[in-house]
């Protein structure tokens, strides 16, 4: 099949989808209002609830949301052939994340910017709020402890990276002080800066990496990028909203959305066909790469480019605190999903032009691969291109890097610069992921000061400063003593578990609040995707216990996962007993708005 195909496909049904369906969730079901004040115009306070322009919201939230699930989890997915992954991430973005995050953001917005955990508990019940902030904050530490290895993993060594990366923190800083301080609304000027800067960052890195002194600065081990990640994280944590997190993830969507055009320009020049087969023997199982057949392993493997529950983490946490109109909600939460969708398309176009026997080689320890009886066909050669050892590099990074490099190099006047697309891969993955560590820290510093401010109440205030950096030290510490001390093959599999657990959890969430909005006849919206969902996590947790943990000794991962499932039953269990009271209410109340509403709620 050829990848321009594939591509065409993708981008039709995005785009009816956002026409039509987007359209019809955010008319007809949800009814945004541009008149109805949003949580960043009542409580503005200049550090976390900000208005902010829907177009610079909409690179913040991209930036934020788009982490490794679309760039890695599709690669990995590409064991089972490329026809599973691409069916999932197509239907699963326009059915199930695009919904999913559209109503999480709505809810969060409604419910004055607050966690999903507190939705929980204000539209179903104390229990279940309760229960869930406890579920939520463990599965975000567990997230970002998954996204910085995949980092570490794509930047120790490289000093070309890592000087590009680096470079975006100061460029974001000054995008932040000209946007908010020298020319206060000047998105254009903050725009042409940044870009500017980021192309002169991305066009000096070959030179620091071929000046010996330089490489040697901009060179770190994986123990010591596992401590600068959480230091960076503490400080975005920290810092005002608009000084480094906002406009450094608008920044960043320049560099992402411009590398995914450049990837589809490229497909459409070089028409690569995909060696890999639709379908391959794996599908039952018995993979190298992922423990398990196409069902479930597929649904939690490709993550963020489908359906995410760490998106609902970024839409009830920085995201609803910048909305200036509810009418943007479906811009940037169903527009944004749909954008990593094709992302996640783009990722696995990169791993299956690949030859089989060569993605198989990259993906899979030395000694595995020499048991699948395979023969690297283009490995010699393309390593020697870029420059790098690429055998045996499990984790999907390395492999979708080389994808897009022979993509790349594949242009005829690009011919002969197979390192520089690898190197310039890598950075940008790197960046992809990073994007989603600072606004995920920052989301879990507000639901840690939620839970603590329960029994000391002075840290439920955002502005009170030592509680932001006490707060903000102890999540940083959380995920970081695990970026220190674990590795992607331990963390990366319960990530993709409890990631899908979570949006399952929030899609019901979302349904119980269109319930008692009187909109029963539209809750199939999130009902039938969220209620899928649930035997798919349920049955892929118990198969990671039962023939993954349990069989390597991994004692402490098997307990964990058992205490997340259980803890989410509580709150679907809690979440249809509140359908059944709601379903039960015959006549309707009118809100302060005079909304007519089964059940009035404080929000």
């Amino acid at each position: 099949m050829n990848a321009l195909t594939l591509v065409f496909v993708a981008l039709c049904v995005f785009a009816l989808a956002y026409r039509y369906y987007g359209l019809f969730i955010a008319s007809k079901v949800l009814e945004l209002k541009a008149e109805r004040l949003t949580p960043a115009v009542i409580m503005a306070d200049g550090h976390d609830y900000v208005k902010t322009n829907k177009y610079v919201l909409f690179g913040h939230h991209f930036a934020a949301i788009a982490a490794a699930g679309p760039l890695l989890g599709p690669v990995l997915a590409a064991q089972f052939g490329f026809l599973p992954g691409a069916l999932w991430i197509i239907i699963g973005a326009v059915l199930a994340g695009a919904v999913h995050d559209t109503i999480v953001l709505f809810a969060s917005v409604r419910h004055k910017g607050k966690s999903l955990s507190k939705i929980a508990e204000t539209e179903i019940g104390k229990v279940a709020g309760t229960v869930a902030s406890f579920a939520i904050l463990f599965i975000l530490i567990l997230t970002l402890a998954g996204l910085s290895i995949a980092v570490v993993n794509a930047m120790f060594s490289s000093s070309w990276g890592t000087y590009t990366v680096a470079c975006t923190i100061p460029i974001a800083l000054i995008m932040g002080l000209y946007l908010h301080k020298v020319r206060p609304g000047d998105v254009l000027g903050a725009s042409i800066i940044g870009v500017v800067l980021l192309f002169l960052a991305v066009a000096t890195g070959p030179y620091v990496a071929a000046n010996p002194t330089l490489a040697a600065f901009f060179t770190f081990s994986k123990k010591e990028i596992a401590v600068f990640i959480p230091i960076y994280g503490f400080l975005a944590s920290v810092l005002p909203v608009w000084l480094l997190l906002c406009p450094r993830d608008y920044l960043s969507t320049y560099l992402k959305i411009g590398t995914i055009v450049m990837l589809t320009l490229g497909i459409v020049v070089v028409h690569p066909t995909l060696a890999m087969e639709p379908v391959t023997k794996y599908i039952s199982g018995g993979g190298p790469i992922i423990p398990g057949a196409v069902f479930p392993f597929v649904f939690i493997t490709i993550a963020c480019g489908a359906l995410s529950g760490f998106h609902a983490i970024i839409g009830s946490g920085t995201t609803p605190k910048m909305i200036g109109s509810e009418k943007d909600i479906l811009f940037v939460g169903y527009g944004a999903m749909l954008t990593e969708g094709f992302v996640a398309i783009m990722a696995l176009i990169a791993a299956c032009v690949l030859v089989p026997a060569d993605y198989f080689a990259i993906n899979t320890a030395p000694k595995v691969f020499e048991t699948l009886g395979m023969v690297p066909v283009h490995l010699p050669a393309l390593a020697q291109a870029v420059g790098e050892q690429v055998q045996g590099r499990p984790g999907g990074a390395v492999s979708l890097a080389v994808g897009m490099a022979y993509i790349f190099s594949s242009v005829p006047f690009m011919s002969g610069m197979m390192a520089y697309w690898y190197h310039f891969a890598i950075m940008f993955e790197a960046v992809f992921i990073l994007t989603a560590v600072d606004t995920g820290t920052r989301v879990g510093r507000y639901m840690l000061q939620e839970m603590i401010g329960k029994a000391v109440p002075r840290f439920s205030d955002h502005k009170w400063v030592p509680g932001i950096i006490i707060t903000s030290f102890l999540f940083t510490a959380a995920w970081g003593y695990l970026v220190y001390t674990g590795d992607i093959t331990t963390i990366w599999p319960l990530f993709g578990m409890s990631n899908q657990l979570l949006a399952t959890s929030g899609l019901i969430i979302g349904t119980t609040m269109l319930i008692r909005m009187g909109k029963a006849r539209y809750a199939w919206i999130t009902a039938v995707p969220g209620i899928f969902m649930i035997p798919v996590t349920m049955s892929a947790g118990y198969l990671n216990i039962t023939r993954n943990y349990i069989p390597k000794g991994l004692t402490l991962l098997a307990v964990l996962s058992v205490i997340l499932m259980v803890l989410m039953t509580v709150v679907f269990v809690e979440a249809f007993r509140k359908w059944y009271v709601l379903l039960q209410v015959k006549e309707t109340t009118p809100d302060k708005y005079g909304e007519l509403v089964l059940e009035v709620v404080e929000e």
